[in-house]
C-alpha cells in the first residue's frame, strides 16, 4: 500500500509503519500547504491509496464521494500516543479499502 501522512502527523510515524508499505510525508513530496481537497487529488493522481491525517474536519470539509484514496483519521497527533497505539494504526491501514473513511481512537481513555 502506499500511504502519505498528512501535515498535521508526527513524521516519525512513517517509521513504525510495517514495511510492507511505502511510507511518504506531505512535505517529502513537496506538497506542504496544499489545501486538503488539492493534496487528496494530488495524492490520488500519484497512485496514494491511504491519506493519513490528524484533521477531525476533514470529514466536513471536503465531499468525499468518488474518491479512491482511503482516509484514516487519528484522534492525536500526540507523538507518544501515536507511537503506543501502533498496533491498533496498523490494524486500521491494513483494513482501510479504497473510498472509505475510518477514525482511530487513540486517545489515553479506552
Amino acid at each position: 500500500m502506499k500511504i502519505i501522512l498528512d501535515e498535521s502527523i508526527p513524521h516519525k510515524l512513517r517509521l513504525l509503519i510495517d514495511s510492507r508499505h511505502f511510507v511518504a510525508t506531505t512535505w517529502f513530496q513537496g506538497w506542504s500547504g496544499l489545501k486538503n481537497g488539492d493534496l487528496l487529488t494530488v495524492a490520488e493522481h500519484e497512485g496514494f491509496n491511504l491519506f493519513v491525517t490528524a484533521d477531525q474536519e476533514l470529514r466536513y470539509q471536503q465531499n468525499l464521494t468518488r474518491r479512491r484514496i482511503a482516509i484514516l483519521v487519528l484522534s492525536t497527533n500526540n507523538w507518544s500516543m501515536v507511537k503506543a497505539r501502533i498496533a491498533q494504526i496498523m490494524e486500521a491501514i491494513d483494513a482501510a479499502e479504497p473510498g472509505t473513511l475510518a477514525f482511530v481512537n487513540i486517545s489515553n481513555e479506552q
